[in-house]
Order: structure tokens, then sequence, then C-alpha cells
């Protein structure tokens, strides 16, 4: 049997052909030019669908790298904020030694007082500072609402509680900010344990250092007032023990009225009891009481703006330099106490930052390793490519060649 082969469709065969190898060059010069062995999923389903899973992560990478950077330049301009801050508690702590010397008279204070007020409005600026985008450092979530407002002495706050958490891998989330309720607000009074007020005072008596000695016994006392009606209150009261009008003795009562110590009075000695010591300098008069109560939080806004209004007072009468003593000592305990927040503030801050540098040295060293694996899948092997281009373009020249000989013959050459 004889197959014919007509010469319509040797013709259509050779053209198929040459068609064919010009698509295979053709798509090979595309690789060679982009450097890529994918150009679409029907190149290799399964490297794409991997090389799509790659990229994925890269994204999400790459997600996380800006997330880094905001939380570092947030937190690079609230490291900034709290050495601002803790250098102006420096300085108003060095006026309130000053304003406590006893050497000072109501001009001077007065002067001191001047330049708190100064100190006070820079206070209230670190408080509401912004960061490069604009957003307030110290708002909780609320980054587009000034935080903190003046009005008659009294700071309010307008933020919230929350602090925004961002991403910066795919198990770690770090807080970009501070609470201004925080780091302004919720300063512990006194030692932090407990605080000593002034109560009905006619002397010169003036609050000194007090301290915990016995926690353990602090907290018993604590926890047996808890059982009861009465709050965890002391008052201390001083009595003349010879009724010669001469103060000479004290004694601490606690909420219920029942005494708790007693004990000879002399200037600057402790006055010991449930754990606690206090002490009480000058001469205070027969019947001051000075009471003796948990510690709370007072903002510090307030511990300066009290400062400031007992330097305002002056202090003529010995009464009203012991009123400034006593309430100049309430302010450097509480200045002391804001200094430390605010160390304890930095140090968390470098830690945030610390973590940050860990978790991004991390992400560089997973991008690489994402990347030599995209590049094992999607790059090109120019060796190989360029020996197939040089192939393929050989053999459509000869194809072509072939064609242009075979479609010139006709049976009437040889006839």
């Amino acid at each position: 049997m004889i197959n014919r082969i007509s010469t319509p469709g040797q013709h259509t065969s050779a053209i198929t052909q040459i068609l064919r190898q010009q698509v295979a060059l053709s798509k090979t010069q595309v690789q060679v030019a982009t450097g890529r062995r994918i150009q679409t999923p029907a190149d290799d389903p399964i490297a794409a669908t991997r090389i799509l899973g790659v990229e994925r992560a890269q994204s999400q990478l790459g997600q996380y790298e800006r997330n880094s950077t905001l939380a570092h330049q947030r937190l690079g301009f609230a490291e900034l904020a709290f050495t601002d801050l803790n250098n102006l508690l420096q300085r108003v702590h060095v006026l309130a030694v000053q304003a406590n010397s006893g050497a000072m008279d109501d001009a001077s204070l007065r002067t001191i007082a001047s330049e708190l007020r100064g100190r006070a409005s820079e206070l209230m600026q670190i408080a509401n500072r912004q960061d490069g985008n604009g957003e307030y450092l110290f708002a909780g979530y609320s980054t587009a609402t000034k935080p903190f407002s003046s009005a008659g002495g009294n700071v309010s706050y307008a933020g919230d509680q929350g602090v925004r958490q961002l991403a910066i891998s795919a198990t770690q989330s770090i807080a970009d900010g501070f609470s201004g309720q925080r780091v302004f607000m919720d300063i512990p009074q006194g030692n932090g344990v407990f605080v000593v007020r002034e109560g009905n005072v006619a002397g010169t008596g003036v609050i000194g250092e007090h301290q915990v000695s016995d926690r353990a016994a602090w907290s018993a006392a604590a926890a047996a007032a808890a059982a009861v009606p009465q709050p965890h209150a002391y008052t201390i009261r001083i009595t003349d023990a010879d009724a010669d009008g001469v103060a000479d003795t004290w004694e601490v009562t606690d909420a219920g009225g029942a005494q708790v110590a007693t004990g000879q009075y002399t200037s600057g000695g402790a006055i010991s009891f449930d754990g606690v010591q206090v002490t009480i300098e000058g001469a205070p008069a027969v019947g001051d009481t000075f009471t003796v109560e948990p510690a709370g939080t007072e903002d510090v806004f307030r511990t300066l703006e009290d400062l400031i209004r007992a330097l305002e007072q002056g202090a003529g009468a010995p009464e009203a330099r012991a009123r400034l003593g006593t309430a100049v000592n309430k302010a450097l305990g509480q200045l002391t106490t804001a200094m430390d927040h605010v160390v304890n503030l930095r140090a968390e801050t470098g830690a945030r930052l610390a973590a940050l540098d860990a978790a991004d040295s991390q992400r560089q060293d997973m991008d690489y390793e994402l990347s030599v694996s995209l590049s094992a899948l999607r790059d090109l092997d120019y060796a190989e490519a360029i020996a197939r281009l040089n192939q393929q373009v050989a053999g459509l020249q000869a194809a072509q060649a072939a064609y242009t000989r075979i479609g010139q013959m006709s049976l009437f050459d040889i006839l």
C-alpha cells in the first residue's frame, strides 16, 4: 500500500513544525531575557505552586519588617521623651532640695516656684509629644487624640489604657508605645507601701522619712484590717505624758480607735508599729495628729502643682515653714519614686528595642533562606538555556532552509 502526501499537506506540516520551533525559541528567548525559568504555571505546575508559597512567606516578612520599622521609630521617640522627662524631674528635685534648705526667704521661694511653673509647662509638652507621623506617643490606642489637658491646675487624661501591638514575626508581637495613664498618672505614692499625711497640726512638726521595716508584719496587719469594716489606716497623735503642756510622747491608734503603740517623742526619732517606721522632726504641739494609710497613686502633674503652691505660700512663721517642710519632703519622695518609675520605663523600652533587633536578625536570616529557595525554583540555568537557544536557532534555520528547497521542487523538474 502506497501512502500519498498531497502537496498542500506537505506544506502545512512543514509550516506547523517551523511555527512550533519558533514558539519554543521565543519561550527560550523570554527566559534568557527575564532570567526566570517559569513564565506561566503551565511551565511547571508543582514548582509554580511552591513559588507562590515562598512569595507569600516573603510578603509576610515584608509586613513584619514594616511593623518593626514603625515600632523602632515610635519606641525611639518614647526613649527620647523618657530621657527628657528624667532630666526634668532631676531639675525639679534639685530645686525642691534648694527650697528645703531653710535659708530661702519668700522671694527666693517664689523665684523657684516661677521656674517650676515653666517646668510644669515643659512636662505637659512631653506628655503630649508626637512621633514622626503626627501620632501621640502617650495616648494608648487613641493616637490621634491629644492625651493631656490642664484646667485650674488639674490635669486630665483623654487617652485610654490600651497599647498597640505590632506583629514582628509569626509568633511575636511588640508594644509600640505606652499608655499615658501608666507613664504620668499612676505613680505610686510615698514609698509605694504607705503614706503619711498631716492631720490636725498646730505646732512645727515636720513629717520626715518613713519606711517599711517588716513587710510581713505590715501585710499581716493589712490582712487583719481587711476582715473588719475599718480600713488599714492609723493615726499618730502627739501627747503630753506629764501634763506640763510640752509634747513628749506619742501614741498610734488604728481606724477603730484601739491603741497600737506608744513611745517617747524625740525630734527625728523613729515611731515604729506594725512593721513600719515614721519620723517626725521639729516641735509638734500637744494634740497634733498625722495619719498613716496604704499608698495609692499620684500623677506627676499633681506632685509638681502641690510643690509650686506650697512654695508660693511662703514660709514666714515657724508653723508655715513646718508646713512647707512637710510639703517639700512629700514632693521629694514623690519625685524620687517618679524618677525610679521613669528608669523602669526606659529599661522596658530598651528591652523592647533589643527584642526588635533580635527579630530583625531572625527575619533577615529567614528572608535569605526563602530567597535561596525561590531562586532554585524560579531562576534560569543560563548555561543550559544558552545551549538550548543555540540549538533551537540552528534547528529553526535548518528547517526553514529545508522547507525553502523542498517547497521549490516539482515533478516536472525530473520529467
